[in-house]
């Protein structure tokens, strides 16, 4: 392997961005900690609320998502337009899966009275996974970008196709770290 082949995917700007992005979720990470410290038993107690296996198969939706991106990559390498378009249609669909579990969640914590306003927990809650909601809203125009690039031999870029891949797999990652934070510390 000479050092050409050696490179990061995707364009350098989408890395700039997933760093910028990280250390973004990384502040608001910093003060849910704090205030969770803070107010350990309200959180805990409103934590309560939500539905682990839901938020379980959220994670297991979005990381399948980015295996089928991962192959989407991998067949655009070998040549596979086709087949690498079909991935990406797949890795959309897991996105509007994942988008529509998470809406029935927000309705029936609504339906249950716990809302932006009524706790600290609840509010980091809706902020936080609105915020991935929006990044997941961007991700589908991305993926459209992505699809346009594999549909016609005159616009393909291998390094737009993975420039797209990381940032959905970046969606994916701020949703595990989100996961961690919001169902499974204790």
């Amino acid at each position: 392997m000479d050092l050409k082949e050696r490179r990061v995917p995707g364009q350098p700007d989408m890395w700039f961005f997933v760093l910028f992005e990280s250390l973004i979720f990384t502040s608001y990470f910093g003060v849910y900690l704090y205030y969770r410290a803070q107010h350990e038993q309200e959180f805990l107690s409103a934590q309560s609320h939500l539905t682990l296996w839901l938020g379980v198969l959220d994670t297991i939706v979005l990381l399948t998502s980015s295996w089928s991106i991962a192959r989407c990559v991998d067949h655009a390498r070998n040549g596979r337009y086709d087949v690498a378009r079909r991935d990406a249609l797949i890795t959309g669909a897991f996105g509007v899966m994942f988008g529509v579990l998470k809406v029935i969640e927000w309705v029936r914590q609504i339906h249950l009275g716990n809302t932006f306003s009524s706790n600290d927990f609840f509010q980091y809650y809706f902020f936080l996974t609105a915020i991935h909601f929006v990044h997941l809203l961007i991700g589908f125009v991305v993926l459209g970008i992505l699809v346009r690039q594999l549909s016609s031999p005159k616009r393909r870029s291998q390094e737009l196709i993975e420039t797209c891949a990381t940032y959905w797999h970046t969606v994916d990652f701020l949703w595990v770290l989100i996961f961690a934070l919001l169902y499974v510390a204790r």
